[in-house]
């Protein structure tokens, strides 16, 4: 059966107010033997680090390899009443990057993930806490306890990265986990546990765009260990299914909910209809590569007015090619004619020093496939992003992250492909004659963050083979580096900016535009400099995760005093998009983020004018997500040729206001609700905040139609994404 949505599991992974006890530190060793998990084993030798921070923040280089931990803990007899009642103790040890397998005492108690040599290949779990459960009886009560833990690191950084362990009473949440999802058109709840449980289920529906409660009832269950329980209800698209279970025996409880998505963008028109951006920016000489973003039936018939000498049209695909030699802006005429109509759209070809004139859009591997990525994913993102329409609206790069890289360079130094990548020049060549661009991605160190090689001591070269092979983006990781620096007493912003400038005259020297993208999360505030490495765009933060917490925190904390260092040919970039399914590896899923959630996560990538880089598979896209990316009008506040940031305007009661200017005398107005509830909003009052009074009519963007500025419900993370007229 087809799994539609899985859930956001609200657990409570803590041990809450349960009598515990905790180790921050722990003895520590590169390699792998059988003997490491013995109790007895001297580990007096081993290296001391903390379990608050991964091993390559602790001077470690470690990537694709073991390492064990030695975590030694006096468990006090105080705790033993409430371990005997319950028949279990509880180790916490939080995250672990990416896959371990643990003993306490001597005894193997849990695995997440598997290794290289497992059947199933290697996988692992970096972001799941690891809870396991011993028996009272293993037990040194007030003694010197072992816990052994085995980790394999598929890519620096590794290991303990979060926060100390900890071990004692368990509570329900960490017994049981109630997951909420969809199948067939139902909603699916499953309870599973680890020990026999009874208790109720309380279930309640409410439709989020009304703030109606739809539906709700209670049930008792039964959950046996090593069996799910599942209960399923009937949810229809924009309703949202809370699902709370009470046990008998515990003072906790688990909940989960799912919410069924619901589409707002109206279908486009079967007759020819202009999507993209509205200016392009070339370097005289460089390769011009550009597709028309028309949507409407297909087949369809291109064609351009005003074209300049050296310049000209695939009139079936609807692709420019050639290059320009003399610098100017160019207006021309787009053209689109299928059997149902013409559309017509004018546009700007700028021939001149400035690339990057709009925000790039278009897909990258990361957040879907991670360090699994090969030619084959990427060709099948890229097909469908023809063949299911994303390219009608404007998405264009294909952008290849980590895990390309051979293990060794060519015995002239040149840096070469993996056999995940027989052709990489076969792929460019065939992305640039469909009217896309291909992206890499390699860091200034010896190594990457998946411990690929790096460029240091090879900018030139690299840049060259890059410039051979087509590439026309790419994204340079810190990662490495950060050895180099450590290693360097000079700390100032110079220090920072020294590598990225290095590659930066390699680029510009090379005879086609290569979009330059700085990752290095913002440090020493690389919004303040990064133009002066001629950067198109610099990450703003850490990587971003689909949760809300994480969207949150970088979307709606890291950004607001960054309005003033971006526009036409330098972006802020807060990360790429996580909807659709993702999973950072072979194993992908659909986002957590609830749909409104969605829907703010890309109308705030709009306003912020951010780089919009789809992190999905493509392949296995949904109508709920194809119509959240390819919406044009929301597009066209990204797309904006005044390139104007947007600013926070209001934070008060849970709720942020932002706007920015658009190019044809309008604002463009987010206004978000934070809360985790409903909220009635008085949209004239929002607009009043921000000093637009009296409005009689706005444009929603969503719903691509005009209201009137009156009360509107937002739900719980949810956005009213509004253009107005000043």
């Amino acid at each position: 059966m087809k799994r539609l949505a899985f859930s956001l599991a609200l657990l409570c992974l803590t041990l809450g107010a349960a009598a515990q006890v905790t180790a921050g530190t722990a003895k520590f060793k590169v390699g792998d033997q059988p003997a490491w998990s013995n109790p007895a084993f001297d580990d007096s030798a081993w290296q001391t680090l903390s379990l608050d921070k991964d091993w390559t923040m602790q001077g470690i280089r470690n990537p694709n390899n073991f390492a064990w931990y030695r975590i030694h803990v006096v468990i006090p007899s105080s705790l033993k009443k409430a371990a005997v009642t319950s028949g279990m103790v509880l180790l916490d040890l939080g995250p672990v990057d990416d896959a371990d397998e643990t003993w306490f005492n001597g005894q193997p108690v849990g695995k997440t993930g598997h290794f290289p040599a497992d059947p199933e290949g290697f996988s692992g779990n970096w972001q799941k806490p690891r809870h396991y459960l011993v028996s009272p009886r293993q037990v040194r009560w007030d003694k010197d306890n072992v816990i052994a833990v085995r980790v394999y690191n598929g890519g620096d950084p590794g290991g303990f990265y979060q926060r100390e362990v900890r071990i004692g009473e368990p509570e329900l949440a960490n017994l049981a986990e109630l997951t909420v999802g969809a199948e067939n058109g139902k909603a699916r709840i499953v309870l599973t546990s680890r020990t026999k449980l009874s208790g109720e289920l309380r279930l309640e529906t409410t439709d989020v765009l009304t703030d109606t409660q739809t539906g709700s009832e209670t049930r008792r269950v039964r959950i046996v260990p090593g069996k799910e329980t599942v209960v399923t209800v009937p949810i229809q698209d924009g309703n949202r299914l809370s699902a709370i279970y009470y046990d008998d025996r515990f003072d906790d409880l688990i909940a989960g909910s799912y919410s069924a998505p619901y589409i707002l963008t109206p279908q486009a028109p079967a007759t020819p209809r202009y999507n993209g951006p509205l200016v392009f920016g070339v370097r005289p000489g460089s390769p011009v590569i550009f597709r028309l973003a028309f949507s409407g039936d297909k087949p369809m018939k291109y064609a351009v007015e005003g074209l300049p000498a050296g310049v000209k049209l695939d009139p079936d695909k609807g692709v420019l090619s050639g290059s320009v030699a003399e610098a100017g802006d160019y207006p021309l005429v787009l053209i689109a004619r299928n059997e149902k109509g013409e559309a017509r759209a004018e546009f700007t070809l700028k021939v001149g020093a400035k690339i990057a004139l709009t925000p790039p859009m278009g897909w990258n591997s990361w957040n879907c496939w991670g360090l699994s990525v090969s030619q084959e994913k990427v060709m099948s993102s890229a097909t469908a992003l023809i063949n299911r329409g994303l390219a009608d609206y404007g998405y264009a790069y294909m952008n290849i992250d980590d895990a390309w890289e051979a293990e060794e360079r060519a015995p002239d130094g040149s840096i070469v492909t993996n056999e995940k990548f027989p052709d990489i020049k076969g792929l460019a060549d065939w992305l640039h004659a469909n009217g896309l661009k291909m992206g890499i991605y390699s860091s200034p160190g010896d190594r990457t963050c998946g411990g690929y090689l790096g460029t240091i001591g090879h900018e030139q070269q690299d840049a060259e083979t890059w410039n051979a092979w087509g590439v026309d983006y790419l994204k340079y990781d810190w990662c490495g580096y950060s050895k180099v620096f450590n290693a360097d007493p000079d700390k100032s912003v110079a220090a920072y900016v020294r590598p990225y400038l290095k590659m930066q005259q390699y680029l510009r020297q090379q005879p086609r535009d290569i979009f330059y993208s700085l990752c290095q999360y913002g440090m020493a505030d690389v919004w303040k400099w990064g133009h002066a490495v001629d950067a198109n765009s610099w990450r703003t933060t850490g990587d971003i995760t689909d949760t809300w917490a994480s969207l949150y925190n970088i979307g709606f904390q890291r950004q607001t005093e960054l309005y003033p260092y971006a526009g036409p040919g330098h972006w802020n970039d807060p990360d790429m998009l996580v909807v659709g399914k993702v999973g950072w590896s072979n194993s992908l899923r659909d986002s957590r983020l609830t749909p409104d959630e969605q829907y703010t996560h890309i109308s705030l990538w709009a306003l912020l004018a951010a780089n919009m880089l789809i992190g999905c598979d493509m392949a296995q896209m949904d109508d709920f997500t194809f119509n959240l990316l390819c919406n044009n009008e929301v597009n066209a506040v990204n797309q904006d040729i005044l390139g104007i940031q947007a600013h926070r305007d209001v934070e008060e009661d849970g709720f942020q206001i932002w706007s920015r200017p658009l190019a044809d005398g309008t604002l463009a107005v987010g206004i978000f609700n934070l809360n985790d509830s409903s909220a009635h909003v008085d949209l004239a009052g929002c607009l009043a905040k921000i000093g637009l009074e009296d409005v009689k009519n706005v444009r929603d963007l969503w719903r691509q139609k005009d209201i009137p500025a009156s009360t509107c419900i937002i739900p719980s993370h949810g956005v009213r994404l509004l253009k107005v007229r000043r």
